[in-house]
């Protein structure tokens, strides 16, 4: 997101808290730098875009007052800082001084049912998974399939049984170090688990699917909802997308 990025950010770190508690909405910090519109912290619940998964959105009441987070990243010449840009400028903010943040929770929590439901739709096809998307209530995977056997009807029943069988999730956080060990459970060839991480995290639907997962997920299927499978797209000669959305 920076043309340059200055030394002064290499040793800097953003503690994820919500590899911790994907269910916290509330959080204090302190800021570590703020340019423009830009503001990194030393710790963040929002979720910074990444993996198909959305950045959060939300709020953050400083001493200078109260902005609003419309984007959350984390920029490539330091992946360990989480970015917060917001609606207004940032001259006005002090690093070293506190802030109190608030995620909007909707738009999060309705990202981690249909990233949990993702992982659902992974244990039923056997393919490589090439791309990861969702929001507004859908969610797609493409798989590196010349032909998809599964029709609509089938992933929707096979997905809400699932669903219906209220499987517990569970998340843990293991070293950087097994990083090789876990490359072997990675479906999404794209999208492996990051060298940078202090711990690397590991998301398991149990009996289901166990995948290296930067994202936010529910603690239990029954939480995501009922489903539909809306379409499924032929994305090129070895390539099959299949779409999801919440029943309405």
């Amino acid at each position: 997101m920076f043309d340059r990025f200055d030394d002064s950010m290499s040793n800097l770190a953003t503690t994820p808290l919500f590899d911790h508690d994907a269910y916290a909405r509330n959080f204090s910090a302190t800021v570590l730098e703020a340019r423009d519109d830009l503001i990194a912290l030393d710790r963040t619940m929002f979720y910074p875009s990444g993996g198909g998964q959305p950045g959060d959105s939300g709020l953050l009441h400083l001493k200078s007052g109260t902005a609003r987070v419309v984007e959350t990243f984390r920029d490539d010449a330091n992946r360990a800082v989480i970015w917060h840009r917001v609606s207004t400028p940032s001259e006005a903010v002090d690093v070293g001084g506190a802030v109190d943040g608030a995620i909007d929770w909707e738009p999060r929590y309705e990202n981690m049912r249909m990233h949990t439901c993702l992982h659902l739709l992974c244990s039923l096809i056997s393919a490589p998974v090439t791309g990861c998307g969702m929001g507004g209530g859908k969610g797609r995977l493409d798989f590196d399939l010349p032909e998809m056997e599964l029709t609509k009807d089938l992933i929707t029943r096979r997905l809400n049984d699932l669903i219906e069988a209220g499987i517990e999730v569970t998340t843990s956080l293991v070293a950087p170090q097994k990083r090789a060990e876990l490359l072997g459970l990675v479906r999404n060839r794209y999208a492996l688990p990051p060298q940078t991480s202090d711990a690397i995290k590991i998301i398991d639907v149990q009996g289901i699917d166990v995948q290296p997962c930067g994202g936010t997920h529910v603690a239990k299927t029954t939480e995501i909802g009922r489903v539909v499978c809306e379409k499924i797209e032929k994305k090129g000669r070895q390539n099959r997308r299949v779409v999801l959305r919440f029943e309405r």
